[in-house]
């Protein structure tokens, strides 16, 4: 256990017993409030949780009894769609018996990790926040959960999404809207917002999201999380409700980069990123024209304090911008997406025996996404891409982006690039589309979406990390963006960077 978290050996033994004979429950804060340098269990990181398993200082079952009340006592967030603390509890007893067995144990031993519900797990409903697919109940897992439970992880039920990941906001009208848990009046962030939710509200250490544009780092951003997408197709995407198979890509949100990187070490067996990389000369680009052009005021204060000390420790700030940004955004992003997502879904409902065709989902979608879906993507509608536009779009001008990025790695010497991820924080729930930030008038599309397009267009690795929490306590993250295939040092600038900045306080439910 590290020295940062207080906990010892000596910590679990003693919960280990406790929890044995019912004397404690770890499913809150104030469980062990007055305690001195210990930890309750919700509040261990994976890496904490899975070193503690794996050596017998708590038992899986002990650890995931606390997980499972700390999601009953959080269910107003209504992080998840399908829960079942039965089938947690005896996964966990399955991992116990499997050690005292004197079994080989995997990585992820004993680790409950809650899924987004648009990635296939057997046995739970895929459901894409929507009507028609209540009811589908995929026949295997996704790839991805497939290698998690091989790795030991038990999933700890499917969690809330923005409608058919088609929105930032996670306030879904069929299943009901996620509550931020640093305020439980403003939305998380989506469309993962639920995942975003429950690792923020210590249900669990570590959650699987999936971003197409932002849909990782938003919610990370709202609810103050670590969180990384990886270069396209690090982790397989496979059985997974698509948008577009050239943005959409499975990754994690933890409470830290180390958790982060575990969870990358496990995907791809590359070494573990357990090291932060010196910070001290290391070049990180500040593309300020396009990235910080119109801020929130207290957004802006606490980025800049964050550069200062990250400039104080020793990074150097290259102040450098990239040429023609938003023209190839604004030719490439939506085009894609609003082209390809009608026949991704078509396909995805054909392929997986959903029961359900493209026109039957639609005529079940809620009234805001059927909204949507009238305007941009339906053929003949008003502001759905042509052909023409699509093909123009994936031939032309993504590789034109794509090659734009790389130049301003290359050519400015950079590891990285750092900006905010989003230019205001959690709004409130059903708050009117148009803001005002600075004294002027922004749609929330643009502002949540202005900063997260470039990453996923442009298929860079990305890592948010918390910059701090504002006046009204509302978390604010950066957002580090490494070259496409840097994922592994990007982890390890993650990690320096988070040592530098720290962690937010967790929320208090």
């Amino acid at each position: 256990m590290t020295a940062k978290s207080g906990t010892t050996r000596r910590t679990f033994l003693t919960w280990s017993a406790a929890l044995a004979t019912g004397a404690i429950s770890c499913a809150t804060e104030e469980d062990i409030s007055g305690q001195a340098n210990t930890t309750s269990l919700i509040d261990l990181t994976a890496s904490e949780a899975v070193s503690a398993m794996l050596r017998g200082d708590i038992s899986a079952e002990a650890y995931a009894e606390a997980l499972v009340r700390r999601c009953e006592s959080g269910k107003h967030l209504n992080a998840f769609i399908n829960f079942d603390a039965a089938r947690v509890l005896e996964a966990a007893r399955k991992a116990d018996t499997s050690r005292s067995m004197g079994a080989e144990l995997p990585p992820l031993h004993g680790l409950p990790i809650p899924i987004k519900d648009s990635i296939n797990a057997a046995g739970y409903a895929t459901t894409g926040g929507t009507r028609a697919l209540r009811n589908f109940y995929p026949a295997e897992d996704s790839p991805l959960v497939q290698k998690l439970k091989e790795a030991g992880a038990i999933v700890l039920g499917k969690t809330n999404v923005h409608e058919l990941s088609f929105g930032w906001t996670s306030n879904n009208q069929e299943f009901g809207a996620v509550r931020n848990p640093y305020d439980i009046d403003r939305i998380p962030g989506g469309s993962s917002g639920g995942t975003a939710a429950a690792i923020a509200a210590r249900m669990a250490p570590i959650g699987i999201a999936e971003d197409t544009q932002g849909s990782i780092r938003v919610p990370a951003a709202m609810c103050g999380l670590a969180g990384f997408r990886p270069t396209l197709h690090r982790y397989p995407n496979q059985g997974v409700i698509p948008i577009t198979p050239l943005f959409d890509q499975v990754g994690p949100l933890a409470r830290n980069v180390g958790d982060l990187a575990l969870f990358d070490h496990v995907m791809t067996g590359a070494p573990l990123t357990n090291n932060s990389t010196s910070i001290k000369g290391l070049r990180i680009g500040v593309p300020r024209e396009y990235f910080y052009n119109v801020l929130d005021e207290e957004v802006e204060r606490i980025c800049e304090e964050a550069l200062l000390r990250l400039s104080e420790a020793g990074a150097i700030l290259v102040e450098a911008e990239i040429t023609d940004l938003k023209r190839l955004i604004d030719l490439t992003t939506a085009r894609v997406q609003l082209y390809h997502v009608l026949p991704m879904l078509t396909q995805f409902l054909t392929d997986f025996d959903t029961g359900v065709t493209f026109d039957e989902l639609m005529a079940q979608v809620s009234s805001d996404i059927l909204a949507v879906f009238s305007q941009l993507v339906l053929p003949g509608s008003e502001l759905s891409p042509t052909i023409e536009d699509f093909t123009a779009a994936r031939d032309q001008h993504l590789p034109a982006l794509r090659k734009t990025l790389a130049s301003y790695y290359h050519d400015n010497n950079l590891a990285a690039m750092v900006f905010p991820v989003a230019q205001i924080t959690a709004p409130l729930i059903g708050q009117n589309p148009n803001m005002t930030v600075n004294g002027q008038s922004v749609s929330f599309e643009n502002l949540i979406s202005r900063n997260i397009s470039p990453g996923s267009t442009g298929s860079l690795p990305g890592i948010v990390v918390p910059a701090g929490l504002n006046r009204d306590g509302l978390p604010v993250c950066l957002e580090l963006d490494g070259p496409t295939g840097s994922d592994q040092s990007l982890l390890g600038i993650g990690v320096a960077i988070e040592s530098i900045l720290g962690q937010l306080p967790p929320p208090r439910l």
